[in-house]
């Protein structure tokens, strides 16, 4: 979108990176002004640091841009929340999961990993055409994401855009970093590409978790309109009996949506309120 590729990159800067980059400034120019004072300013400098990396490994935080962890105003007042489902698509999970979904009359968004969508486009299709939504969760959900400059964000987020439109005909509005961290070069790519970081409200940790009954406790606690809840399809961990987390987790958590009079909705359909 021409709008969003010639924005400033200053414009998506928050007051805490501001304030970090006039805090390196001034702690060089102590550096240099001030004789004795150079190792006090590396170390100012090292201070903001520390704190910049705390803030990009904790996945809700907002100190390095924008970062939705709960639907907006009207999605509360219509009792909506936002089942999201990252990691997939998986052909042995998620048809499960989009059978369960249908069951219920209920949606949900696939933060799906681009490689995957293009190894099994078929499926990806199936999931939107079933009403669900397809967001960008990187091209190959890469370990190191947390670490990579502007450039490599740029590539990665913009090699997913380009596989998930083609694949399946809707450009994504929508991005989950990997496992929620990234750094702070990340939002001024975003905003570049017209994309919001979403994370999320309350998580089951079901890729380590097997036990169904701590998932969806964690999950449940609380539960509120205006909550995006967090599962995986894809790297899903398996119950004792083999059975992937999320499938007898889904069943019991929509049930307790239909029981609160909650409805899931995509996070298109919420965000736009």
């Amino acid at each position: 979108m021409s709008h969003t590729a010639t924005a400033s990159p200053f414009r998506s800067l928050t007051p805490f990176v501001g304030a970090s980059i006039a805090w390196h400034l001034l702690a060089l120019a102590v550096a240099v002004l001030i004789p004795g004072a150079a190792l006090w300013a590396f170390g100012a400098i090292v201070l903001n640091h520390l704190v910049i990396t705390v803030a990009g490994l904790t996945p809700r935080s907002t100190l390095l841009g924008r970062n939705v962890s709960r639907l907006p105003a009207g999605a509360v007042a219509r009792g909506e929340v936002a089942i999201t489902i990252d990691d997939g698509p998986d052909p042995e999970v998620t048809p499960a999961v989009l059978d369960l979904l249908d069951a219920a009359g209920q949606k949900a968004t696939f933060f799906c990993i681009a490689e995957r969508v293009a190894a099994h486009p078929v499926l990806a299709r199936e999931i939107v055409a079933r009403g669900h939504s397809i967001q960008n969760h990187t091209a190959r959900h890469r370990h190191d994401f947390s670490f990579l400059g502007p450039k490599a964000y740029a590539e990665e987020l913009g090699r997913a855009q380009r596989i998930l439109a083609q694949v399946t005909g809707q450009s994504p509005s929508c991005f989950r970093a990997p496992a929620g961290f990234r750094n702070m070069f990340l939002a001024p790519v975003l905003q570049r590409m017209g994309l919001t970081l979403v994370s999320w409200t309350r998580r089951g940790f079901d890729t380590r978790e097997a036990d169904a009954l701590r998932v969806l406790e964690r999950l449940t606690r609380g539960l509120a309109a205006g909550d995006i809840l967090l599962l995986h399809d894809g790297n899903a961990a398996r119950s004792p009996q083999g059975q992937p987390v999320v499938l007898e987790v889904l069943p019991q958590l929509l049930a307790r949506l239909q029981s609160l009079g909650l409805r899931s909705v995509t996070l298109p359909q919420g965000l736009a309120s």
